[in-house]
């Protein structure tokens, strides 16, 4: 799976473009870094900057941006309504895709001491990243502010990293706050009325922090407090979340608007249950809802497979489906389209400038193959061909799951259609990753040859690009093999009037085993290692053994049934 986090950088700055700019150009200086969102706000003199990429590449940008921002930005001079401490306020990183909370913890710990040690900028680490309990707060480490820092630098209450006394360079810079944070999600629950007031009802009845408990329990009775003078507050059903209720003139209806700060605690899905729930107890009901801003494909497609499973309906689609019965379950699209391409972070993200082989129509596909092109070859078609026998196995399984009379049974096909579809992806993958090993041999043999050193770089970056072009066919033939028991499955339990596409299936497989074979061997007789190319002719040779046992037995099931 692909790593990527997301980082949301606040810099003090929220007036001048140039200078906003400049830090913004700092970022965007890395490869593979895409900018999401830059929002200045004049009134706070700050500006929120949102940007994505793999782990490294979104440090490094961060690095470069706040560096820029030391540069620019003279902390004796900032006036500003928001809270701030630093050029670069607060900086957290956060997971999306690939990555743990506690990965994302620790990378903001070294980001915090690199920034320290190398730009001199003191540095607190927050939430998951703090090294002290009391500043996983972020109030707790900016507390006093920029103003408060010459009193607290370089004593208990200093930073994790850099703390020293107060000096002319930390009066240009300021400290910053460097933590890890679980991604944020913003969404507005549309309801049936134009009441705030019952929104805001629906808004205290789910949200974590709940309500105050009154006197007589009466919705107009005086607020209860504990004997320390707080407010005794009715938790609501929500945990991590942040709720209230509003008017939009816009749509012309009340919504609760709510911040899902914890999804692991509260996932999407069971907010927007959850607030239907508590709107109907009020004669009030959900009929839709609006994400603000960027959301992880987690967890809409985890959606998509809750509502799929409500219905007993079988999970083992194509992720385009599970997404499109998220939107429709959960009416995403009902005051604003939701375009998935927009709105999804992974899908915003991914690099679209190259052309995949898999993206291609079938006639597509076979006239490509079918060109004047070295590659597509042999090893992208049986990658093709096991992800052929991986569909149809996964079709008779999602047939399955719904034939009549077969109720009780359907959650034993959504189980082998799951992972038909885990089989799909997976040889798809290898359909484009065929003609990338491809693509390395041709790269290595344009290499430079004069120098003795140029020689010795090119005949290792060669035996490595065999070796890989080697790999990649064994990985579709053992990727392909696995189709073996989806296939026999369905020809055993899956509806019979689909057998002979299980049949099918397991000749797809077979083919797709026996032709990666064909370039296992044919690759592994370059490599120079001949103990590595020999292990590896040795499994091919064992899965090609495995692939036509399985499909003869297969296939003579298949005619006993037909």
């Amino acid at each position: 799976m692909e790593k990527i986090i997301e980082c949301v950088p606040n810099f003090s700055e929220g007036r001048n473009k140039e200078t906003i700019k400049a830090i913004t150009d700092a970022i965007e200086s890395v490869k593979g870094i895409r900018l999401l969102d830059v929002d200045p706000g004049e009134a706070t003199n700050r500006t929120v900057v949102t940007f994505v990429g793999e782990p490294d590449a979104v440090c490094e940008a961060a690095f470069r941006g706040v560096r820029r921002a030391a540069e620019l930005i003279d902390m004796n001079l900032h006036h500003g309504a928001h809270p701030r401490m630093g050029a670069t306020d607060v900086l957290p990183l956060i997971p999306v895709a690939g990555v743990t909370l506690e990965e994302c913890a620790e990378m903001a710990r070294k980001l915090a001491k690199r920034i320290s040690d190398s730009l001199e900028i003191p540095t607190y680490c927050y939430e998951a990243a703090a090294f002290r309990p009391e500043r996983r707060n972020l109030a707790v480490c900016r507390r006093g502010e920029y103003e408060g820092l010459p009193e607290r630098m370089g004593g208990e209450d200093g930073p994790d990293f850099g703390n020293r006394p107060f000096d002319e360079h930390t009066s240009r810079t300021g400290a910053t706050a460097v933590g890890a944070r679980d991604f944020l999600i913003a969404v507005n629950f549309n309801l049936n009325s134009t009441s705030t007031r019952r929104a805001n009802a629906i808004a205290f009845d789910v949200r974590e922090k709940g309500r105050p408990k009154r006197e007589g329990g009466k919705p107009n009775g005086r607020p209860l407090k504990d004997e320390n003078g707080n407010v005794i507050m009715i938790p609501g059903t929500l945990k991590g979340t942040k709720a209230i209720g509003w008017y939009i003139d816009e749509y012309g209806i009340a919504q609760v608007s709510m911040n899902i700060t914890d999804i692991s605690k509260t996932p999407l899905h069971v907010a927007f249950d959850e607030v239907s729930r508590a709107a109907a107890a009020r004669g009030i009901r959900v009929t839709g809802a609006e994400i603000v801003g960027l959301v992880p494909k987690k967890a809409i497609v985890d959606a998509g497979r809750h509502y799929l499973h409500k219905q007993q309906r079988s999970t083992g689609l194509p992720e385009s489906e599970i997404i499109r019965m998220a939107v429709r379950s959960m009416g995403l699209d009902e005051v604003a389209p939701f375009n998935p391409e927009e709105k999804i972070i992974e899908y915003l993200i991914a690099d679209k400038s190259g052309k995949k082989l898999v993206d291609l129509t079938c006639r597509g596909f076979a006239e490509e193959t079918a060109s004047e092109s070295p590659a597509p070859g042999g090893g992208s078609v049986s990658a093709y061909m096991g992800a052929l026998a991986a569909a149809l196995g996964t079709m008779v399984a999602n047939l399955s799951a719904h034939k009549a009379g077969w109720d009780d049974r359907w959650e034993l096909f959504s189980d082998y259609a799951d992972g038909g579809e885990k089989l799909l992806e997976r040889l798809l993958h290898l359909v484009d990753e065929d003609t990338e090993s491809f693509n390395r041999i041709m790269a290595a043999i344009q290499m430079p040859k004069g120098s003795d050193a140029e020689k010795t770089a090119r005949a290792r970056a060669m035996e490595e690009a065999t070796l890989y072009a080697t790999q990649v066919p064994l990985r579709t033939m053992e990727a392909a093999a696995d189709c073996f028991d989806l296939c026999e499955a369905m020809v055993d339990e899956g509806n019979p009037a689909s057998v002979s596409d299980a049949g099918v299936g397991a000749l797809a497989a077979r083919a797709a085993v026996l032709g990666a074979g064909m370039n296992v061997r044919i690759n592994a007789r370059d490599l120079k290692d001949r103990d590595a190319a020999d292990r590896l002719v040795s499994r091919a040779a064992e899965l090609e053994r495995l692939a036509n046992e399985r499909e003869a037995q297969i296939t003579a099931k298949v005619h006993s049934k037909i």
